[in-house]
């Protein structure tokens, strides 16, 4: 068998074949640069995260792992921000991804995760140094006398 992927499960990570098959616990960074996916029956769905890896295009390169969250969906993690991905369409989604990276660099913003499962909208969480700023912005920026 060949080598096609990193699972981790439970905090062992194993080499692991492209049909998902154990090949062997990972032991030295021979494998280091395989494609790493984590969680639950991951490792079976490893067809689908290189679909959405080859999905992601220009982002491809970005992405560090994808975690398979409760046998639905998938989480791409990136260089310090997480995707979420719909449980259906996650490859649109990614596509809507890649256009608003194109379009406005969103990740390059104070973000730790974007979160694409509504297919009408896009929620993005900031980091919590960013959210601080924000609020005090509102702060300064509200008119005297009003409430909250």
């Amino acid at each position: 068998r060949e080598p096609a992927a990193l699972w981790q499960r439970n905090g062992e990570i194993a080499v692991i074949a492209a049909d998902g098959t154990v090949i062997d616990q990972m032991r030295d960074d021979r494998y280091a640069a395989l494609p790493l996916v984590v969680g639950d029956d991951a490792n079976l769905k490893l067809k689908d995260y290189l679909a959405l890896i080859e999905a992601a295009g220009a982002l491809a390169e970005r992405v560090k792992a994808g975690t398979y969250v409760s046998g639905r969906r998938w989480t791409l993690k990136l260089d310090g921000v997480d995707i979420r991905l719909p449980e259906t369409g996650a490859t649109e989604a990614l596509a809507r991804l890649v256009k608003l990276e194109r379009d406005n660099r969103i990740l390059e913003k104070d973000i730790i995760a974007v979160d694409l499962r509504m297919p009408d909208r896009v929620v993005v969480r900031l980091t919590e140094e960013a959210a601080a700023a924000r609020a005090e912005s509102q702060k300064k920026s509200k008119p005297k006398g009003t409430s909250t």
